[in-house]
C-alpha cells in the first residue's frame, strides 16, 4: 500500500482509548484501527468552519469548482487500487468488487465536475412590457450527509460531488463499521486542492449524536440519507423543526420476473450478478424471484448451477465471489430468515449453512409462496427465494405489494410486454433484460418508503441548488 494509504495511517488514524472507534475487518475479526470520535462541541466547530469556507466556496466560478473535481477524479483513479484494499478490509466485499466501486465513485467526481458548469437559470416571458423576469441557481449552504456500510465510497461521492459542484460544502458521516474508505477519498479530495473544511468526515461513538445535530443545526441547510426507511422516518421528522430540505435514498424489496419468454442464460446471470454482489447487503438486489410456472424448475436449476460455482472467502483472496456479512447480527437475522422460511413451507435447493464467523453460503429457497414472512422483508443478504407466477395482472398486484419502491427487475423477450409491465410497477428504477442497472448519468432513487430526491443524472445536482426568481421593473 502507497501514498494514500500510509498518509491516512499516519494522519487520521489514534490510539485505543475512550474517544476512539475501533474498525474491524469482518474477514476475521481483526482491528485494522482506530478514529478519533468527535465530541458534540467538536462536531459544532467543525460545522462552523464549513460554513465559513461554503461562503468563500460559492464565489468561485464553475469552471474553478470543476477543476478542484476534475483533479479529486484523476487523483481516484491513481489510487483506485489502494482505495479498493481499504474498503475490502473494513468492509469484507471482493477485491475486484471493491475496485469496481471505486470506478463507480469516481464517476459521480467526474459527471458532477461537468454538471457544476451546467446549472442554469431561465428567462421567462412577461406578462408586463416594462419588467423583465429570470431565474438563477444557488447553492442551499452547508449540507450534511449519511451514509452505509455497504459502499462505503460510492455512496459518500454520490452525495458529496453534486452538492461541492453545485457550490455547497459537506459534513459526511459515514458508518463506524467503514470510517477508513471515507477518511482515503477525503484525503484526495484534499490533496486535489479543496480545502479540508469543505469536505469534512466526523464520526462519534453514537450514530444518534451525529444525527440530531445534523437534524436540528440551523446552518446545515441540506441533509442526505442512504439507510433503512425505519431510520430514514426518525430523520424526516426531526428535521420538520428547521424545515430542512432532505432527501432519502432508503430501504428496497426488488422483485426479479423471469416470463416464460425469456433468454433464461442471461435471466440466469442478471440474477446471481443483481442477488448475490455484495453478499446480497445492496439495497437495489433483488430480493424475491417471480419465475413463470412453465420454466420454473429449469431456472432454478440453472440458477443452483450458477451460484454453485461462487467461491466464499476473504475477499482480499484471488478468486473470491462473495465475501463475509458485515458483522455477527448480520449473519444472525439472515439465518433466521431462511429458518423462518422453511418452516413455513419453502424448500431449502442450495446452501443455508453458516460457515466460520461472519461468512455464510449463498441461499437459494424454491416453492416460496406470497404469504411468507421473507418476501415482506428486505433480506439484505445472499438468500434467493423463488416464486411460481402464471398469471400476470396477479404478478403485478405481487411485485407491487410492498412498502418499498426503489428497484425492481424483470426478463422478456417481448417489447410489447417490456413497456407494459415497465410502467405497471411501483418502482423508482426498472432493470429491463438487465441485472445491474446503477450508473452515474441515469438518475438513482425510488418512490413508496424507499424514499425521494434522486442521486447521479442531471438531477443529482438539484438537490443541492435553490431557484432565485429575479423581477427587474421599470424598463
Amino acid at each position: 500500500m502507497d501514498q494514500i494509504v500510509n498518509k491516512l495511517l499516519l494522519s487520521k488514524l489514534c490510539t485505543e482509548g475512550d474517544n476512539s472507534i475501533a474498525v474491524y475487518n469482518p474477514a476475521d475479526d481483526s482491528v485494522i484501527g482506530y478514529i478519533p470520535s468527535l465530541s458534540s462541541s467538536e462536531i459544532y466547530q467543525k460545522i462552523e468552519q464549513s460554513k465559513a469556507a461554503q461562503q468563500k466556496w460559492q464565489g468561485k466560478t464553475a469552471s474553478e469548482r470543476s477543476a478542484v473535481l476534475q483533479r479529486w477524479y484523476q487523483l481516484v483513479l491513481e489510487n483506485a487500487d489502494d482505495l479498493a484494499r481499504i474498503m475490502t478490509m473494513e468492509q469484507g466485499k471482493p477485491l475486484a468488487e471493491a475496485k469496481g466501486e471505486v470506478m463507480y465513485g469516481a464517476s459521480f467526481i467526474q459527471w458532477f465536475a461537468e454538471e457544476a458548469k451546467r446549472t442554469y437559470g431561465e428567462t421567462i416571458p412577461t406578462p408586463v412590457a416594462s419588467r423583465r423576469l429570470m431565474t438563477i441557481k444557488q447553492p442551499v449552504g452547508v449540507t450534511a450527509a449519511i451514509t452505509p456500510w455497504n459502499f462505503p465510497i460510492a455512496m459518500i461521492t454520490r452525495k458529496a460531488a453534486p452538492a461541492l459542484a453545485a457550490g455547497c460544502s459537506c459534513l459526511v458521516k459515514p458508518a463506524n463499521q467503514t470510517p477508513l474508505s471515507a477518511y482515503a477519498i477525503a484525503e484526495l479530495a484534499y490533496q486535489a486542492g479543496l480545502p479540508q473544511e469543505l469536505l469534512v468526515v466526523i464520526n462519534n461513538h453514537s450514530s444518534v449524536v451525529v444525527g440530531d445535530i445534523f437534524c436540528n443545526h440551523e446552518d446545515i441547510k441540506k441533509l442526505s440519507f442512504t439507510g433503512s426507511t425505519e431510520v430514514g422516518r426518525t430523520l424526516i421528522k426531526l428535521t420538520a423543526d428547521t424545515v430542512k430540505r432532505t432527501s432519502m435514498e432508503l430501504g428496497g424489496n426488488a422483485p426479479f420476473i423471469v416470463f416464460e419468454d425469456a433468454d433464461l442464460d442471461a435471466a440466469v446471470a442478471g440474477a446471481v450478478a443483481s442477488k448475490f454482489r455484495n453478499a446480497g447487503q445492496t439495497c437495489v438486489c433483488a430480493n424475491r424471484f417471480y419465475v413463470h410456472d412453465s420454466i420454473y424448475d429449469q431456472f432454478v436449476d440453472k440458477f443452483i448451477t450458477a451460484v454453485s460455482h461462487l467461491k466464499i472467502g476473504n475477499g482480499l483472496d484471488e478468486g473470491v465471489s462473495i465475501g463475509p456479512l458485515i458483522d455477527k447480527k448480520s449473519k444472525t437475522n439472515v439465518l433466521h430468515l431462511i429458518d423462518q422460511a422453511r418452516a413455513q413451507g419453502a424448500q431449502l435447493r442450495f446452501g443455508g449453512e453458516s460457515l466460520a464467523g461472519c461468512f455464510m453460503q449463498p441461499t437459494i429457497l424454491s416453492e416460496v409462496t406470497q404469504d411468507m414472512s421473507i418476501v415482506s422483508q428486505e433480506i439484505f443478504g445472499p438468500i434467493a427465494p423463488v416464486l411460481r407466477f402464471n398469471d400476470v395482472d396477479d404478478l403485478i398486484e405481487k411485485a407491487n405489494d410492498t412498502i418499498y419502491g426503489l428497484a425492481s427487475y424483470f426478463y422478456t423477450q417481448d417489447l410489447n410486454r417490456a413497456f407494459k409491465v415497465a410502467e405497471a410497477l411501483e418502482y423508482g428504477m426498472v432493470g429491463i433484460n438487465e441485472g445491474i442497472i446503477s450508473t452515474e448519468v441515469a438518475p438513482f432513487g425510488g418512490v413508496k418508503q424507499s424514499g425521494f430526491g434522486r442521486e447521479g443524472a442531471k438531477q443529482g445536482i438539484e438537490e443541492y441548488l435553490s431557484t432565485k426568481y429575479l423581477c427587474i421593473g421599470g424598463m
